[in-house]
């Protein structure tokens, strides 16, 4: 038998059907929510379909190849990541995307996934080098530079999502890294303390459509009178479609005779299958498909921490958690917003919502687990000691 084909029958095949499990769902409902827009839904899920065939190849790629060796390409993705946010903030569209011939993109995930391997990879190999790194102070100070620097760009790009997401992911590292409980309790509580200042000074100025939807998110949460035709208006319908669905839904591409909002645009149909593709899944497959949904995603993430518990050594560790965080926050920000226990923010569902290389560095980062997992018994090998040459008179 040979090496390659080991590594195909050690892989975690509950992981592969759980990822396969969640696309699938994410193809129907992209191809409902997008029934507006030019070309059908239908043209979307076919696009959704050659994006995760992609993503699939690189998932298998990635997961093949020991991670010892992916980790070095931690410092040009991370640094490639941020040389592609700045080129978006300055040139990008008005979505700070970048836009190519048939596609665009928007670069912030690609800096993540590299922030995610660099740090992985620096908190497990500058300790061997020097005895300073071995400190906490140190540590901190390493993650909070890597994760500051992306952080303060998507802050200029005015995209809260997306800078929200960081928050979770960085305190995972450091939490699985090694920094101690009373350095984490110390940053928690000058975080908390900071919240007036930079809720009241600086959010405004960076970001002022980021301030307003917490403004909203408060008013609606405090029963203030709020203008469901204007700001108001995507978070009342996607929210409302959700409610009114009950325990079966209307249905998979239910239409307005059936009582369908979507159907009739009242969820904002330009982004109903990306940002709000939760509330077509809710309309239309009720409590019962938004529970599968989050049973699948249960399923994916307490599967990456398992493996990350049985990784081979400290960055494999913190890469799974790392995702895991990544992905928690994605789908905490995506179905929060849509049941209106978040501000809304433009960050897509993993797996289900329409995106290509966003569903390409999923891809990525589910191989690099599978890695953790397929490589967590292979050992270095070491070099063998240098015999002694005999010579004989």
């Amino acid at each position: 038998m040979t090496p390659l084909f080991k590594k195909i029958l050690g892989m975690n095949w509950f992981l592969i059907l759980t990822v396969l499990a969640i696309a699938t769902l994410g193809v129907y409902a992209v191809d409902s929510a997008a029934r507006h827009l030019s070309g059908g839904g239908e043209y979307y899920a076919g696009r959704q379909k050659i994006w995760l065939i992609i993503g699939f190849v690189v998932f298998l790629i990635t997961a093949l190849i020991d991670y010892r060796w992916i980790r070095l390409l931690g410092i040009p993705m991370y640094l490639g990541g941020i040389g592609l946010m700045i080129y978006a903030l300055y040139k990008g569209n008005e979505v700070h995307q970048i836009e190519l011939p048939g596609i665009s993109f928007q670069p912030t995930p690609f800096a993540i996934a590299g922030g995610i391997v660099l740090m992985s990879s620096l908190l497990q190999d500058l300790p061997k080098l020097h005895v300073l790194f071995r400190l906490p102070a140190v540590k901190v100070a390493i993650v909070a530079i890597l994760a500051g620097v992306p952080f303060l760009i998507v802050i200029a790009m005015g995209d809260m999502g997306s800078a929200l997401v960081w928050l979770p992911v960085t305190a995972v590292i450091m939490f699985v890294g090694g920094v101690p409980y009373r350095y984490l309790i110390l940053m928690g509580i000058l975080a908390f303390g900071l919240l007036a200042p930079a809720y009241y000074i600086i959010l405004p100025k960076a970001s002022p459509r980021g301030a307003a939807r917490i403004e909203l998110f408060l008013d609606t949460y405090y029963g203030r009178d709020v203008d469901i035709s204007g700001d108001g208006y995507a978070p009342h319908w996607v929210s409302t479609s959700i409610g009114k669905a009950g325990w079966k839904g209307l249905g998979w591409n239910a239409t307005s005779a059936e009582g369908s909002l979507h159907d009739k645009k009242y969820i904002p149909w330009k982004t109903a299958h990306n940002d709000f593709i939760f509330g077509v899944i809710g309309e239309e497959q009720g409590f019962r498909g938004a529970l599968i949904l989050l049973t699948l995603y249960a399923a994916l993430l307490i599967q990456c921490m398992f493996i990350s518990i049985y990784s081979r050594d400290s960055s494999g560790r913190i890469m799974s958690a790392a995702v895991v965080a990544l992905f928690f926050a994605h789908i905490f920000e995506n179905i929060g917003m849509c049941i209106q226990i978040m501000p809304i923010t433009g960050i897509p569902l993993p797996l289900i919502s329409y995106s290509g290389t966003f569903i390409v560095m999923i891809m990525f980062l589910l191989g690099l687990i599978q890695s953790v997992w397929v490589h967590r018994n292979h050992t270095f090998a070491k070099p063998e000691p240098k015999q002694e040459r005999r010579f004989s008179s």
